[in-house]
């Protein structure tokens, strides 16, 4: 019951209001702990009921406080199982507003003005300059069983940094992360990821994927619905297990649109849409989904191992080539 807080706090859901299926919603309150972020970056959030009480041992405040210390919108007493629409007619676009000298007409109008088809999301939830992640983390979330290498570090570099600065930096491997929009608006982006492929290892997830079919030859296109919260089953088509995925996303990668040579690796259960990407000519792997969310709970963690061991065969590969030259 606490996810709420984590959809709020989520980049990939800039831009975008949530309407909550569950009726009741706001009794666990909201804590420090459940944050993917430092700040809200959901346009709004649409709910059944809101709870007028807490209880939860963690709560530090209620969600009403929580969205207004942040100026974010949100709206209770609407009748969500009306969410047959979005079912029947897929995302529909909506206006919240304090504003009560507008008209309906003039709402409609402001929301029939607005897409989220070629909207650069990107670069609002973006860091602005590059940093590294030198947090501590509890061990369950540390994938290197052989303890952690105190001398790496990971650097992470804001949207539209250039791929040149990024090998300045001589890493072990490059991840395009998830984030929000559509990845066609992005045209900057898939040239860095252009300038990239082939010289280190490269992991795409959610965003990354869509970012490394277009680099690729491919193109994306909009979902009618899109893929939203947990329990999506997706078959790893190397293993042939179905792992369990949390996802995030409205838009997909066409697979026949891709080069020769570039493998789907991953589908989507519920509609065979591709979940996953490889190109082993050029050290690629991609997952289209969010598997640090962990909701299997551990289904995916494997992929975080086996691009460790890419990026290991990657610099052996090196220095074995270097030795005979």
């Amino acid at each position: 019951m606490p996810r709420y807080q984590e959809i709020l706090t989520d980049p990939s859901y800039a831009g975008q209001f949530v309407l909550m299926t569950n009726p009741h919603i706001g009794n666990t309150g909201v804590n420090f702990d459940n944050e993917e972020s430092m700040q809200c970056f959901l346009g709004g959030l649409v709910i059944r009921s809101l709870s007028i009480s807490t209880s939860n041992w963690r709560c530090a405040e209620t969600l009403g406080d929580y969205l207004a210390e942040r100026n974010i919108m949100g709206i209770y007493d609407v009748d969500t199982h009306a969410t047959c629409r979005l079912r029947q007619d897929r995302s529909l676009i909506g206006v919240l507003s304090t504003e009560e000298s507008k008209s309906d007409e003039e709402l409609l109008e402001l929301s029939h003005s607005w897409d989220i088809v070629g909207v650069d999301l990107i670069s609002g939830v973006s860091s602005k300059t590059p940093y590294e992640w030198t947090d501590n983390t509890k061990s369950q979330w540390d994938f290197n069983t052989n303890g952690r290498d105190g001398n790496t570090l990971p650097i992470i570099v804001p949207s539209t940094w250039p791929a040149s600065e990024t090998l300045k930096i001589k890493p072990d491997g490059v991840l395009f992360s998830n984030g929000p929009g559509d990845p066609s608006a992005f045209p900057y982006a898939v040239e860095t990821v252009k300038e990239i492929l082939g010289k280190v290892p490269v992991f795409g997830i959610c965003m990354g994927p869509q970012l490394l079919g277009q680099a690729l030859g491919g193109t994306t296109f909009k979902m009618k619905f899109g893929h939203h919260s947990g329990n999506h089953p997706v078959r790893n088509l190397r293993s042939g297990h179905v792992e369990i995925s949390a996802q995030n996303h409205n838009y997909a990668v066409d697979p026949a649109s891709l080069l020769e040579g570039v493998e789907v690796t991953h589908v989507n259960l519920n509609d065979g849409s591709c979940a996953g990407l490889a190109y082993p000519a050029q050290n690629i792997m991609s997952l289209q989904y969010n598997l640090e969310a962990s909701p299997g709970p551990h289904d995916s963690d494997n992929a975080f191992q086996e691009f460790i061991e890419l990026m290991k065969r990657a610099k052996e590969n090196a220095y074995a080539h270097k030795m005979t030259v």
